[in-house]
């Protein structure tokens, strides 16, 4: 198989990413897209343009995103037109104003109505923002301190304060790695990480702590086993604890709302964000009301989250999920790739693991090289023309013909990862340094 020298082509993105790590602390804003998570001193980095499931990099280059689709922010696809158009329209009535918008009240009221257990809401522009509102107002409704958490909950102190104590105790929870730098030594102590299906470590976290708050989300690699969240549920009602659902990267994808509704499970508060805007700025939090009114004994306030866009945004893209059932689509299209790379592993005698919700499918090699391979597989796709890993954010517009495209061209890339498990040099077939795993400080 004759491989692509990616090298001796164009790369206007790269050459700007180089440009922005002297003037941007880690060269962007957001870990999860920093080139070296994917493909180092070769990924596109930059956009000119994106519609549906294809993206143009700087040079006009035309790529299909077979890959974290705006970190999953996207199930309807980039650019959707009726979203866009009620966008427009409030930009064109202006989006910000010295009163409030009515969108937010609006938008309350429907998410309320999707959780009947819920009685109130916050809306936020981000996820940390909302993991940190959410936090600070289970804190005040419990009148204590600690918290256990398990999963990713974003960037904030209290959660990286987890790692002052330990600082391994974060690595299984998404991003290994994480430095607490930074982060008031006075916060060691407050929060305490459990792991996921694993009860046990919670319920011994309660008998050696008072915990007010446990924060979590509903799944994430694996499904929670049988009993798992009802016992969760159960501990946090008999000792008062305010327990949380993260759902700003599960929220909207198998259900419409929170997945803690397809488990039957029901939290004192639930986060979203990510999938909720199609890629416009806005997370919520909802709560019963007994918990959201401690909001009003502290502090929690920002400008920009009374901008009109996002819950405009928000309440069109419901709006659309809820008449093409979106998330039964996603979750079918997931179903489909999951098969796929099975059916790759299978037929080429190697060893992979597949994991994920049904729509958010991922994959890992059992090697050794699974990072390596990892890069192997975003170098050849991209010289195919995919933005492409280990990991898919379905969306609406990833059809059969672009899944058939994308199997038929990662079925070369898996016959030369055979030949490397067979004995040839992967590093070898690499045009640069392999992706990053984990957190790391650029230089």
């Amino acid at each position: 198989m004759a491989l692509t020298d990616t090298k001796t082509a164009p790369n206007s993105g790269n050459d700007l990413w180089q440009r922005a790590k002297k003037v941007i602390p880690g060269g962007n804003m957001l870990l999860s897209k920093r080139a070296e998570m994917f493909l180092p001193d070769q990924w596109p980095a930059y956009y000119s343009k994106a519609k549906g499931c294809k993206v143009w990099d700087l040079d006009g280059n035309e790529f299909t995103d077979m890959c974290i689709m705006g970190i999953g922010t996207n199930t309807l696809g980039y650019g959707h037109p009726e979203v866009d158009e009620a966008v427009s329209a409030t930009v064109t009535a202006g989006n910000m104003s010295s009163l409030n918008c009515p969108e937010e009240v609006y938008l309350a009221e429907r998410l309320v109505a999707l959780h009947p257990w819920a009685d109130m809401a916050k809306f936020a522009r981000s996820g940390g923002e909302a993991n940190s509102i959410a936090v600070r107002i289970a804190r005040a409704a419990a009148g204590k301190d600690k918290v256990a958490i398990c999963g990713y909950h974003g960037w904030h102190d209290w959660y990286l304060s987890a790692n002052l104590s330990d600082d391994k105790n974060l690595d299984g929870h998404l991003l290994p790695g994480l430095e607490p730098a930074g982060v008031p030594r006075s916060l060691r102590d407050t929060v305490y990480p459990f792991r996921f299906n694993q009860f046990d470590e919670l319920e011994e976290l309660s008998r050696q702590h008072d915990l007010g708050v446990i924060k979590m989300e509903v799944s994430r690699n694996v499904p929670p086993e049988p009993g798992f969240l009802q016992s969760v549920r159960q501990l946090a009602s008999e000792k008062g604890i305010v327990l949380i659902f993260d759902e700003c990267t599960s929220g909207f994808r198998e259900t419409f709302g929170g997945l803690h509704k397809k488990h039957g499970v029901e939290p004192d508060m639930a986060i979203f964000g990510k999938a909720m805007g199609n890629g416009y700025a806005v997370t919520a939090v909802i709560g019963r009301r007994n918990v959201m009114e401690a909001a009003q004994s502290s502090f929690i306030s920002s400008t920009f989250w009374t901008e009109r866009i996002g819950s405009t945004a928000a309440l069109k893209t419901m709006e659309v999920m809820e008449k093409i059932r979106s998330w039964d689509l996603i979750s079918e299209t997931g179903r489909t790739i999951k098969a796929g790379w099975e059916e790759l592993a299978q037929n080429h005698g190697l060893n992979i693991r597949v994991a994920g919700l049904s729509a958010i499918p991922s994959f890992s090699f059992l090697s050794p090289n699974a990072l390596a391979y990892k890069s192997l597989i975003t170098q050849e796709m991209l010289a195919r023309g995919y933005l492409a890993s280990n990991l898919v954010f379905p969306c609406i517009d990833h059809t059969p013909e672009v899944l058939d495209g994308y199997f038929g061209n990662m079925d070369a890339i898996f016959s030369l990862i055979k030949e490397c498990e067979d004995g040839r040099d992967v590093h070898g077939l690499l045009n640069g340094p392999v992706c990053h795993g984990g957190f790391k400080r650029l230089n």
